[in-house]
């Protein structure tokens, strides 16, 4: 991969989207991790500006904060912090319980949260006139790892044809702190939640498997399983064929 040409490559097509658009920048949610820390660069890049990373505390790990601010100050980014906390309460206290199940009722807690982040960018995304730009790369929206309507919901994603890895290698040239690269992918849903206990299999198989279509079979069998359960996630609500 030549790193840099692919940079350059970036900014212009979020530039070209941007302004195609009508708009005049930029808003992303800067969770401190990887993904995000790599998109908030190129769109830097792209709009020195006017890119506005917004932080979003909801119950969160306090180092994921001090990430997004140590890449903010690095590389001179425009951030603005809105805690969430006290809108979940909420959301969770008017929704009723439904589900007795603990994972299946985890997992919809956690969802608010992502939505709750869409709400809040798309809000600053509208006042500003900017795009919302997702972190989303090719090894979660294959297997749908991500919120429909939350971090999946975005108006544009740069690095949808990268997989982990090579947004790895990209945030390495681009200088993102190692403490970011090399901490374990987490979306923060809950306290402990990696992305590959989630999934359930590592993101250098996943890569593998999406690059080459190699994989030990069982490995290959619950990655078209989830290819296949996700499909709904990766197009636009179906119409009526009539």
């Amino acid at each position: 991969m030549d790193a840099e040409r692919l940079v350059n490559k970036l900014a212009t097509w979020i530039k070209e989207k941007v302004s195609g658009a009508g708009c005049e920048g930029v808003t992303l949610g800067l969770s401190g991790g990887m993904d995000s820390s790599v998109l908030a660069v190129l769109c830097q890049q792209a709009f020195p500006e006017n890119t506005l990373g917004i932080i979003m505390p909801c119950y969160s790990d306090p180092q994921d904060k001090s990430h997004a601010e140590e890449l903010a100050v690095r590389f001179g980014i425009q951030t603005r912090e809105i805690v969430l906390d006290d809108a979940y309460d909420v959301m969770l206290k008017a929704l009723p319980a439904y589900n007795p199940n603990p994972e299946i009722s985890r997992t919809a807690r956690a969802n608010i949260k992502a939505r709750l982040r869409m709400i809040t960018l798309y809000y600053t995304a509208r006042k500003l006139n900017y795009l919302v730009a997702g972190s989303g790369n090719r090894s979660e929206i294959a297997v749908g790892y991500f919120t429909k309507c939350g971090d999946g919901g975005v108006d544009i994603m740069p690095l949808g044809n990268l997989v982990k890895g090579e947004v790895r290698e990209l945030g390495a040239h681009l200088g993102i702190p190692q403490a970011i690269i090399d901490k374990p992918p987490s979306a923060g849903l809950w306290a402990g939640q990696t992305d590959e206990q989630e999934m359930g299999l590592s993101y250098e198989t996943l890569d593998r498997y999406l690059l080459t279509g190699e994989a030990p079979e069982e490995d290959k069998s619950r990655i078209e399983s989830m290819i296949a359960a996700s499909q709904h996630k990766r197009s636009l609500p179906p119409l009526p064929d009539f």
